[in-house]
Parts: C-alpha cells; sequence; structure tokens
C-alpha cells in the first residue's frame, strides 16, 4: 500500500510548493528569465540524485536510451509553468486556479486515455466528468 501511496504524496506536497512558487514569482521579472534559474536548479538537483540513486554512475550511457519524450517532456514543462505563472499574473486566486485547470486536465486525460491507450470509460467516470464540468460552471460565476 505505500509503494502505492508515497508518490500521491510526493505530488501533492510538490505541487502546493509548486503553485505557491508560481503564484509569487515576482511580476516584474520576465518568465522565461525566472525559468532558467528553475531550470539550472532543477537540473543540478537531478543530476545530484542521479549519482545518489544510480547504482552504474554512468550519466552518459543513460543518456543514450532516452528518446522523444525527454525532449516533449521538457517542452511540455517549460509550458506549464509559464501558463501557471501567467495564470496568477492575470489575478486568479491560488485556491481556484489550480482546481480548474487540475479539473480540467482530469477531463481532458480521460479522452486521452480513451483514444490513445484504449482505456474504457465506466459510466461512474462520465457521471464524475459532468460533475466536474457542473463544478467548472460553478466556479467560474
Amino acid at each position: 500500500m505505500w509503494n502505492y501511496l508515497w508518490p500521491v504524496l510526493v505530488v501533492i506536497g510538490a505541487n502546493t510548493f509548486y503553485n505557491i512558487a508560481a503564484k509569487s514569482t515576482p511580476q516584474n521579472v520576465n518568465s522565461f528569465a525566472s525559468l532558467v534559474v528553475t531550470y539550472l536548479v532543477a537540473a543540478f538537483l537531478a543530476m545530484v540524485l542521479f549519482f545518489i540513486t544510480s547504482p552504474n554512475k554512468n550519466l552518459m550511457s543513460e543518456f543514450s536510451k532516452i528518446n522523444w519524450t525527454s525532449i516533449v517532456f521538457g517542452i511540455a514543462i517549460v509550458a506549464l509553468e509559464f501558463g501557471y505563472i501567467n495564470l496568477y499574473r492575470a489575478g486568479w486566486k491560488v485556491s481556484v486556479g489550480s482546481l480548474v485547470t487540475n479539473i480540467g486536465l482530469a477531463c481532458v486525460l480521460l479522452i486521452v486515455g480513451v483514444l490513445l491507450y484504449k482505456e474504457v470509460i465506466s459510466l461512474r467516470q462520465m457521471i464524475g466528468m459532468a460533475i466536474c464540468a457542473v463544478g467548472l460552471i460553478l466556479i467560474s460565476k
């Protein structure tokens, strides 16, 4: 059970600090300058953690195994962070902006799961999507 739960707790904890940092990014700094510092810190931390956790410590060998997903992941993360910084700069409350984006994401990923991964949407999930849509309408009023 712990192996199933701890990643969820990490995501929730990290996402909490992520949204606080995005909301607290100074208005007068260029978003991409801020993201350069963000990614330098992230790259350094990822490299340190690689050497701590990898039994073979051969970073170049691991780089040779990388495919297109790392590039798309990088593009998606920059777009995500740029979007969140500007979401909060536009005046969204941290409690509402994150909720709206995550509800929208959950609905889109249900559809992606069906189209790309041949997952089956249950009646319960369809009802959940409808409730999410109603929730989005209620939140936006």
